[in-house]
């Protein structure tokens, strides 16, 4: 556009643009020209917001870092560390601390070297040094000195920091050119974060183990970590999947047989055998009863809400027993209907908790009427 004449066409990427007849810059040079449609278009900005937006979406998913981390990368970000076994230099991205306060260094892989580069080769002035700009901190509220900061670009000849709002509206501007819509038919729309969640994701599913993962993307809590990964079912079965058959290969042959009738038959007379009167038995399959069947006493009776009046004529029966023993003097009789009299009365006590914590309101934290503050006027009457 800039070799071309005022008022001539030019055909750009598939598309015809007419450049105006006369320019306001005194060096001559168009500042935007019109489409096909008549529409004025400024080019250079369009480039650059196109230029920008491609940065940031190699940058956002090569390393997963947070939009604010994003526009504080400066030229001395980039640093190298030799390996001490064999020498080899490794190109390191340091992101200055965001909410952790806490430093971290990623790996610069060649494909975001090639970004860096571009982005350097960019912003760089005519002595090949970056311009140092300052860049205001909207959390802290405060400017912080001039830094080389890779997102730069110049506004009516002075270098200033690229905004996030200004990268949000990119990347939206990008995806609309683009064509992309979601199911329903609606263009897509990508927040720099659901970058971060696609990183972590693609990372964790494809092996990197997820405390690793956590380092990597500054979390300080590893649960933190994986509520960013995004498994899907048909990933969960698969992964499910490859560990039986990974198990399956190293246990023997021999444990691999066809089951007999005869232990099929146990195998349910087993869940058969748990059932009793108060609900069911809580004991492993396998293992016999080691209680003599005394299932008042045994803590592994799990007793069904539906039984309670059954439990509570057994707790009467046992009260009336003792007081036949203790009139007739049967101690050892006392002793042992007591032990079950306490057993019945605790499963009682724990069905009865069970069923008022079903019916108990649960509270959300939402304020009543009566614990908001009123509002009052201290205005006298006339």
């Amino acid at each position: 556009m800039n070799a071309a004449d005022p008022g001539s066409t030019i055909t750009v990427l598939g598309e015809t643009f007419t450049l105006p007849l006369r320019t306001a810059r005194l060096d001559g040079r168009p500042t935007n020209a019109y489409d096909a449609h008549g529409r004025r278009r400024h080019l250079g900005t369009e480039e650059k917001r196109a230029f920008w937006a491609w940065a940031t979406i190699e940058i956002l998913r090569h390393t997963g870092i947070r939009i604010e981390e994003l526009g504080e990368i400066g030229h001395h970000s980039i640093i190298s560390y030799k390996l001490p076994t064999n020498g080899e230099v490794i190109p390191l991205l340091q992101i200055a601390p965001s909410k952790n306060d806490q430093e971290r260094l990623l790996l610069v892989t060649p494909e975001l070297a090639d970004v860096l580069s571009a982005v350097i080769s960019r912003i760089r002035s005519a002595d090949g040094t970056v311009p140092l700009v300052h860049s205001y901190d909207s959390h802290e509220r405060t400017w912080n000195p001039p830094m080389p900061l890779l997102y730069q670009w110049q506004v009516s000849g002075e270098n200033r920091q690229i905004s996030q709002h200004t990268i949000r509206d990119a990347l939206n501007e990008t995806l609309r050119a683009s064509g992309l819509t979601d199911a329903s038919g609606r263009p897509l729309t990508f927040a720099p974060h659901d970058f971060r969640r696609i990183f972590i994701t693609d990372a964790i599913m494809n092996g990197l183990p997820p405390h690793i993962a956590q380092v990597i993307a500054g979390h300080g809590n590893i649960n933190t970590t994986m509520g960013y990964a995004a498994i899907y079912p048909m990933d969960a079965i698969a992964a499910h999947q490859a560990f039986i058959a990974r198990r399956r290969a190293v246990r023997p042959l021999e444990e691999y047989r066809a089951v007999t009738a005869e232990e099929w038959a146990e195998f349910l007379g087993h869940f058969e055998r748990r059932k009793l009167a108060l609900g069911d038995c809580g004991r492993a399959y396998g293992t016999d009863c080691i209680h003599e069947h005394a299932c008042v006493r045994c803590p592994l009776l799990i007793v069904s809400p539906s039984e309670r009046p059954r439990l509570v004529e057994i707790h009467d029966n046992l009260a009336a027993r003792i007081a036949e023993a203790e009139r007739e003097g049967w101690l050892g009789e006392v002793e042992g209907l007591s032990t079950s009299l306490a057993a019945a009365e605790e499963k009682i006590a724990q069905l009865d908790v069970r069923q008022e914590r079903k019916n108990s309101a649960v509270f959300l934290g939402i304020p009543t009427f009566d614990q908001i503050v009123a509002r009052t006027c201290n205005v006298k009457e006339l």
